[in-house]
């Protein structure tokens, strides 16, 4: 089935048919289910090996911090690959990136490497980059009213993920002894194998020749404060619960938690992470997009004041929740935001430059949360996250009152 065969609305040539928006939708829910498990999968085992394989504790979480920086390589060549060959064909090709990054998984651990196991990380990020986009590809051929919650609806595949990804590694991380963590890796090659049967039935329409080549130059997008406002706050927000998360599941063992119990505290927060989807869209459409933000980096600030009142397994938890919660109404809004500074001929370059921004900021608190968890401690780490949320508030308060100044000139 080509992406030419979704037919447009006779009413407006850029819109699809609402039967073929519901389809699209459904299978990209489905899919982001699938593809947030693989990615808990990494988030939960990726620290726990790499301390065991590690040359030294100090590289404990470059696995993690590599799936970043997979993620942040593979948002430009993303886009492109969307904008030239659609968005289909960008999708079935990091799936099998998510299939490589399980297999690969699997045999560092049987080998005992640790850079192969990183490789595998590289290989996962690399798929999550393209995961990141179907958000975006739920909002094409949408309305302008309906497409927040398209955005949003697409992210709620991730409850299932909250719920099938750590009960995955319990499920699996033993079976295979002493090879543990190697059935979890196959197991997580074959769910990306599955999304991509998924996403096979997606039907998007392929680029039109003004998207491959026409548009306002990229540096007069981003230059809008608006823009400037969403890629800052989308940032934070994504830097902030990957500096935090990559973080718990080793500072829990730190502290004598279990592994067990580090797989339910991450399961509830990929639950709060992607359960407000079902309304964080309705919120966006009726408070605007800007303050759904600005509560999202504030319940971020109560996560890490949370952490800071104890280290017993239920300040870990409660943390990790209200870190989900705050991601998704930072990053969820972010995104909204970014869906406002493009015409539609413009949406695949700002959009993955969007992407390249945030997750290539994301990198440094990835980088930076394995060394200060093993230098300074678990409240060490939460201190610091104070800096960016500071900065990302004061950005978008900034950004409100320059259109807020632009307007009044103008009206003038």
């Amino acid at each position: 089935m080509s992406d030419h065969s979704a037919a447009t609305s006779p009413g407006d040539p850029s819109l699809i048919p609402e039967a073929v928006q519901r389809a699209n939708l459904w299978r990209l829910s489905v899919a982001q289910a699938l593809a947030g498990a693989n990615s808990v999968v990494t988030y939960a085992t990726g620290a726990i090996v790499g301390d065991q394989l590690a040359p030294s504790p100090m590289l404990a979480t470059l696995p993690i911090s590599i799936f970043v920086v997979g993620m942040a390589i593979c948002t430009l060549p993303v886009g492109a690959l969307a904008r030239r060959y659609g968005r289909r064909t960008a999708f079935l090709i990091g799936t099998s990136t998510g299939v490589l990054a399980g297999l690969v998984a699997a045999l560092a651990v049987m080998t005992g490497s640790f850079w192969l196991f990183c490789l595998a990380t590289l290989f996962g990020g690399s798929y999550g980059a393209v995961v990141l986009t179907f958000r975006f590809a739920a909002a094409d051929g949408v309305s302008p009213g309906r497409r927040a919650r398209a955005l949003s609806l697409v992210m709620a595949g991730g409850v299932a993920a909250g719920v099938f990804g750590p009960q995955l590694v319990t499920w699996t991380m033993d079976l295979w002894l002493p090879h543990r963590f190697a059935t979890t890796y196959l197991v997580q090659a074959a769910v990306a194998a599955v999304s991509a049967f998924v996403l096979l039935g997606v039907r998007i329409p392929m680029p039109s020749r003004a998207e491959m080549s026409a548009g306002r130059p990229l540096v007069v997008i981003v230059r809008q404060p608006r823009f400037i406002a969403a890629a800052v706050c989308g940032a934070v927000s994504y830097l902030l619960m990957n500096f935090l998360m990559t973080a718990a599941p080793l500072a829990m063992h730190m502290h004598g938690q279990s592994q067990v119990s580090a797989n339910v505290g991450l399961q509830w927060h990929v639950i709060a992470m992607y359960l407000p989807s079902f309304f964080t869209g309705r919120l966006i459409n009726r408070f605007s997009a800007r303050r759904v933000v600005l509560v999202g980096l504030l319940l971020i600030g109560l996560a890490a004041i949370t952490g800071l009142r104890g280290a017993d397994v239920f300040h870990f938890w409660v943390s990790l929740a209200l870190l989900g919660v705050g991601w998704n109404f930072g990053f969820l809004g972010a995104s909204a935001l970014v869906l406002e500074c493009h015409r539609p001929e413009e949406k695949t370059r700002v959009q993955s430059f969007n992407d390249f921004i945030v997750f290539g900021l994301m990198t440094i608190g990835s980088f930076s949360s394995g060394g200060l968890l093993s230098a300074y401690g678990w409240n060490m780490v939460l201190w610091v996250s104070f800096v960016p949320l500071v900065l990302a508030v004061a950005v978008l308060m900034l950004a409100k009152q320059g259109e807020d100044a632009s307007l009044t000139e103008r009206t003038v």
